[in-house]
């Protein structure tokens, strides 16, 4: 099967999309098939095609997370496009190049899948104040059903997904389907006691002292500044707990300003952005995750952290209910005080149960492994394809 990815951002650039599309690749093309990843880029003056990946000319939207954003119509695409001569194409972004996926796949009379991966409800603040943000809302509701239209099947990462299209007034079934881990590079046994003990210096953390980490683009949706105030308000600095925050994003320099002024410099710790592949060696230095964000769909940073055996501590979010399981590999909290108990139960975990945990958290999302994603998202090709050739046949006949 000949596959065209469509997605805004990819390498080197790394988010959940680009995590999510380059595993889908990979696994596509670990069972035979041939992938073109089409993405915007604007370092490119014209359209090039290199190691199977078509950088399309684009311009920066510095606003919002620096993204490039290309035009959905370009003639020299259709062209390539056409070359490849895909047998469908599939969309993971819903901007210029998400649109243009749309307008190739009809003009080429090929069926077009589309992954939603963002909850664009929780990000209308990016492009809009206050006053226009319901307007907005309204219009990107009115863009999703046209997407789905258009779409011979749409897939989400969870449940959440499913509810935001139903929201939007989608009737079509959501083929829900989890994100993928890459289980052989985010394993801890992969590196030596060594290297715990270097990661844990370099942020002058203690022995005897436990640490959470959070890893994820520092914005609004994340809620960071909620756990920043609730962490003041209740961890004391005798706790022997600490906090980890990777990652860098426009809130980044917000964040550094709360972590002062709330006065807890000496539990919390900013490492700023961190490359994707030098990522594991810093949850070796963690003995939990914890996440206050309720925007997530299926979030691959926590996915990372479990398959690091890294138990997750969870704010409540009933549309991601079952990702992570009490006891099993994580928990759950509903506010401040009942995070703050969480934190010490799991600090108060003996050292055995402690690595129990951490191997039932890897445990239970092995099976996300970047091969099931594609094992998956053939089922759908193949179905989607057999159904698009019945539905023409019938056409012509009539």
């Amino acid at each position: 099967m000949r596959i065209a990815l469509f997605t805004e951002t990819y390498l080197p650039v790394i988010n959940g999309v680009v995590t999510h599309v380059k595993a889908l690749k990979e696994g596509l093309e670990i069972h035979g098939h041939k992938v073109l990843i089409v993405t915007a880029d604007s370092n490119v003056k014209r359209h090039e095609i290199e190691n199977n990946v078509m950088y399309c000319p684009a311009v920066k939207l510095k606003k919002i997370y620096n993204y490039d954003i290309s035009s959905p119509l370009s003639a020299e695409r259709l062209r390539l496009i056409k070359k490849f001569n895909p047998d469908i194409i599939h969309i993971h972004n819903e901007f210029g190049i998400g649109m243009s996926g749309i307008l190739i796949a009809k003009t080429l009379k090929i069926p077009l899948v589309y992954t939603l991966h963002t909850m664009y409800d929780d990000y209308v603040y990016y492009v809009a104040n206050k006053i226009f943000c319901k307007f907005v809302t309204g219009a990107t509701h009115k863009y999703a059903r046209a997407l789905a239209s258009a779409s011979a099947a749409i897939t989400g990462p969870s449940k959440k997904v499913e509810d935001f299209f139903h929201k939007c007034g989608v009737k079509k079934p959501v083929n829900v389907i989890p994100n993928p881990v890459e289980t052989d590079s985010f394993n801890p046994d992969n590196f030596t006691p060594e290297t715990r003990k270097e990661y844990r210096e370099k942020f002058n953390f203690a022995d005897d002292e436990v640490i959470f980490a959070f890893c994820g683009r520092l914005g609004k949706e994340k809620n960071i500044s909620w756990l920043l105030e609730e962490w003041a308000k209740y961890v004391k600095p005798d706790d022997k707990i600490k906090l980890l925050i990777i990652g860098d994003g426009p809130f980044y320099e917000q964040h550094a300003n709360e972590i002062k002024e709330l006065g807890i410099s000496g539990s919390v710790t900013l490492a700023g952005k961190v490359e994707h592949e030098k990522l594991p060696p810093y949850y070796t230095a963690c003995d939990a995750y914890i996440t206050a964000s309720l925007s997530d769909t299926n979030s691959i940073s926590m996915l990372e952290a479990m398959a690091m055996k890294l138990p997750v501590l969870h704010i409540r979010d009933e549309l991601n209910t079952g990702q992570v399981v009490d006891g099993i590999n994580g928990t759950i909290f509903n506010d401040g005080s009942e995070m703050y108990e969480k934190l010490i139960k799991i600090r108060d975990l003996p050292a055995e149960k402690r690595k129990e945990f951490g191997e039932s958290a890897r445990e239970s999302i092995i099976h996300q492994a970047n091969t099931a994603l594609a094992e998956n998202i053939l089922g759908i090709y193949e179905s989607v394809i057999k159904e698009y050739a019945l539905k023409h046949v019938k056409n012509r006949l009539i």
